[in-house]
């Protein structure tokens, strides 16, 4: 039984096959996923693909990259759309400083106006990271986001910080970069996280793992994440996956 904490099925490049893409996840063993909005395009359709699947639930946050088109009124839907059934998480938000289409003061804002809201509205936050540690642990701690817990999402960064991150009530999130062979970081993380704060994740379509790698992610692959985890681990790949997907119910509070 396997749970990919964070996937978008809402994206374009399933728009031909999800239904396919979400029974050969099904086939392998994914009991729950949550697929994660992140704009205006992406938020409606990831409650729609959760509203139509027992097991399927949602996300919905602002992401870093387009913090600037980001208006009051779009947190206000957001903080509206909290209160749906299916909804679990606010997220994904945070910073990306590897792509130049939003100032860094522009996405701390949003950053921390998402945190804010999320606190409001008692849920926790998925945090996307990119080129962006410090200024991250800042934002976090200075908002005491620690009220509410969260995801470290696809985390690729050095194990020095998975203390600070677990200080706050965060989880560490590895997804198909684990399987990368020219991936020592987060190997390492994943032999080193408290078992009862890891969790898994494909971010499919993105990042597929080895030996897909370069191809379209999907929710099935989770698998051969929870399989390397295992491996580096020396663990049973059943054990994994029953550990993390008990931690992602926990998280989401999904009974």
């Amino acid at each position: 039984m396997l749970f990919d904490t964070h996937v978008h099925l809402n994206a374009e490049q399933f728009t031909e096959d999800r239904d396919e893409v979400i029974k050969r996840a099904y086939e392998t063993g994914v009991k729950y996923m949550v697929v994660v909005g992140f704009d205006r395009e992406t938020i409606p359709l990831a409650i729609e693909i959760a509203e139509q699947h027992q097991n399927i639930y949602a996300a919905v946050g602002w992401h870093p990259v387009d913090a600037i088109d980001m208006t009051d009124e779009e947190l206000n839907w957001i903080e509206e759309l909290s209160s749906h059934p299916k909804v679990v998480a606010i997220g994904e938000m945070g910073l990306d400083y590897h792509w130049d289409k939003s100032p860094k003061d522009v996405q701390k804002d949003v950053f921390r106006k998402q945190i804010r809201l999320a606190k409001k509205v008692n849920m926790p936050i998925i945090i996307h990271n990119r080129e962006a540690t410090e200024d991250i642990i800042e934002i976090l701690q200075e908002e005491d986001a620690k009220q509410i817990g969260g995801i470290m999402h696809c985390y690729n960064d050095s194990v020095d910080y998975v203390q600070t991150c677990l200080d706050m009530n965060f989880y560490i999130s590895l997804g198909g970069t684990v399987t990368f062979k020219n991936a020592p970081l987060p190997k390492e993380v994943a032999i080193n996280v408290p078992l009862d704060r890891l969790l898994i994740e494909t971010d499919a379509p993105f990042l597929a793992p080895h030996p897909n790698r370069g191809k379209r992610n999907e929710p099935a692959y989770v698998k051969l994440v929870a399989e390397k985890v295992a491996e580096l681990r020396e663990m049973d790949v059943e054990e994994i996956g029953k550990i993390t997907t008990e931690n992602a119910l926990s998280f989401f509070k999904i009974s």
